[in-house]
């Protein structure tokens, strides 16, 4: 009879180490899935949104305020049961946090943001997207960001990234830009009415007195996609929402970008400063705008 007793340690390391890969991949292969199912939901939910959009005419605009300039519309609650359905339909077990519906989270918590850019959409600006992002194991401290899908359906462009599979626009691999001077950078600097005006105001002065290109088009979740794309450099903001923000997050630190931790405490509810920039103005630019203390900066990937 074999002495399992006997076996080495190196022997049983090895099996260890198998068993994590073998975890690993099984993992892997059940993210995978829900990335591909969270690009169907997210055009699905793209197309309703261009459908009410191009319906609506200028007599049609019903929209309320949540808040100072913060926008609703029916569409927003419409998109955001659409995407509910679907993804719970896919996976029972999850969880899903939506702006308008909230939710609770677990192991597998979809965040989604039915139409970033309400004020854009509801004003006749076509820059908008839907926004969907996925946490696991959001419950607990560990929780991270590992998909996020981003569809503006008004151009057709479909941003998707999944942790270690890199970040898509439209099927071809995205990558932030090269830039290393902030005098030729591009930089969208968000704001909203819940926001300090005195803070948001000094960070501007810095930033235009460094020769920054300053934008801000009404869409934290396609800011980030801009970054990822190398379209824009960076883009910073005082505070942003979870799901205004971690879809895109996913996709620009998979295209390279420097970031900010994002979910520390209770930032999944409450939201957080953000930041997200190519690596080669990163540091300058936090600096540059005087955030230096306000973040903490993952690791490159």
């Amino acid at each position: 009879m074999r002495d399992f007793g006997r076996i080495s340690p190196v022997r049983t390391a090895a099996r260890g180490y198998l068993f994590a890969i073998l975890e690993y991949m099984i993992e892997d292969v059940e993210r995978v899935k829900r990335w591909r199912v969270a690009e169907a939901v997210a055009r699905e939910a793209g197309a309703l949104q261009k459908r009410r959009f191009l319906a609506r005419t200028s007599d049609e605009v019903a929209y309320q305020f949540k808040g100072p300039q913060d926008y609703l519309t029916a569409t927003d609650g419409e998109v955001e049961r659409l995407v509910h359905e679907r993804l719970l339909a896919a996976f029972p077990t999850d969880t899903m946090l939506g702006e308008e519906g909230g939710g609770e989270v677990s192991a597998h918590t979809w965040v989604v943001d039915p139409i970033d850019g309400t004020s854009n959409f509801a004003r006749g600006i076509p820059h908008f997207c839907v926004s969907i992002a996925l946490v696991e194991h959001a419950q607990t401290a560990q929780g991270q960001a590992t998909i996020g899908v981003i569809y503006a359906p008004m151009v057709d462009e479909l941003y998707s990234a999944a942790s270690g599979h890199g970040a898509w626009l439209n099927g071809e691999s995205m990558h932030v830009s090269s830039t290393t001077r902030l005098s030729r950078s591009l930089v969208e600097l968000g704001w909203a009415a819940r926001q300090s005006k005195s803070e948001y105001l000094e960070m501007l002065q810095r930033g235009m007195n460094a020769g920054l290109g300053v934008r801000g088009a009404g869409s934290g979740s396609l800011a980030a996609a801009q970054v990822a794309a190398g379209r824009v450099d960076a883009c910073v903001e005082l505070h942003m929402y979870a799901w205004d923000w971690l879809a895109g997050m996913v996709m620009a630190r998979e295209a390279g970008a420097k970031i900010n931790r994002f979910l520390i405490g209770d930032a999944l509810r409450t939201g957080n400063f953000v930041f997200a920039a190519a690596p080669g103005i990163a540091d300058e630019l936090a600096a540059t705008l005087g955030v230096t203390e306000a973040m903490e900066l993952e690791p490159l990937r």
